[in-house]
C-alpha cells in the first residue's frame, strides 16, 4: 500500500502540471514562495488551495492546446 502512494507522489513530481513555476516566472518570484502559499493556502481554507491549483493547472494545460506558437505558415 504504501509504495503505491509513493509511485503516485512521484509520478505527481514528475508529470505535473508546472503551476507554481509558470506562476513564478510570470511574477517574477522564486517558485518556492508559490508553492509554499499554496500550501498554507490549503491549511487556512481546508482544501481549497488544492483544489485551485488543480483548476489552475487544467487552465493551463487548455491554454497550451489551444495556443501552440507555430514556427511558420506551412507548419499547419
Amino acid at each position: 500500500m504504501r509504495s503505491y502512494f509513493y509511485e503516485f507522489i512521484y509520478f505527481l513530481q514528475k508529470h505535473g502540471f508546472h503551476v507554481c513555476r509558470r506562476i513564478a516566472d510570470r511574477l517574477g518570484i522564486r517558485a518556492r514562495s508559490v508553492r509554499l502559499s499554496f500550501v498554507y493556502l490549503s491549511f487556512a481554507t481546508l482544501g481549497f488551495g488544492f483544489a485551485f491549483y488543480l483548476f489552475i493547472g487544467f487552465v493551463l494545460k487548455i491554454k497550451d492546446l489551444l495556443y501552440t506558437k507555430r514556427t511558420s505558415v506551412f507548419d499547419l
